[in-house]
């Protein structure tokens, strides 16, 4: 079956920046839908008409991937306002985070946790791999329809390519 829109795809990858450095390596397939909201556009271009075993090799510049890096996206914010326990690298939804921080924090973004110092905290709204160009080696394992649901939801179940954040009121920290 050849790979359309609305159809699932069971991908391996090797994610590396533009120096050769590894990002992520998925060694067991994963199932993704093709036309939902798993996947970045360019990736979902690209795969159109592949069918299973064959291997594509992507350069993807930040526009196509996690977009610029943006540095209105980054906030310093007052340490009381945050746990004790808080460590470089912790993760907050933007609908979670403590009350008292900049009036204009996007609240559908999730914040990395970047820098502590004794009276403040650094938060980043930028995805990790924003402002990168990537190198993507990816294997179409298998090609199957998607259900009705997966159709629905726009999802196979994965989202790799996106962040997603919980229902709203909910408390979750990375």
């Amino acid at each position: 079956m050849e790979i359309t829109p609305h159809c699932v795809v069971a991908l391996t990858w090797t994610l590396k920046d533009t120096l050769g450095e590894d990002l992520d390596v998925l060694s067991d397939p994963v199932e993704f839908l093709v036309g939902g909201n798993d996947l970045l556009a360019r990736i979902e271009e690209a795969l159109q008409g592949h069918v299973a075993g064959d291997t594509l090799h992507l350069h993807l510049e930040p526009e196509d991937a996690f977009g610029d890096f943006d540095e209105e996206l980054i906030f310093l914010e007052p340490r009381a306002r945050f746990p004790d326990a808080l460590e470089e690298g912790m993760s907050f939804e933007g609908t979670a985070l403590p009350e008292g921080l900049s009036a204009g924090m996007p609240r559908d973004r999730l914040y990395t946790v970047t820098e502590i110092y004794p009276e403040h905290v650094v938060l980043d709204g930028n995805h990790p791999l924003a402002g990168i160009a990537l190198r993507l080696a990816l294997t179409v394992n298998a090609v199957r329809e998607a259900t009705e649901e997966e159709v629905g939801r726009g999802t196979a179940g994965t989202g790799f390519f996106t962040v997603q954040l919980p229902a709203p009121g909910s408390d979750t920290r990375h």
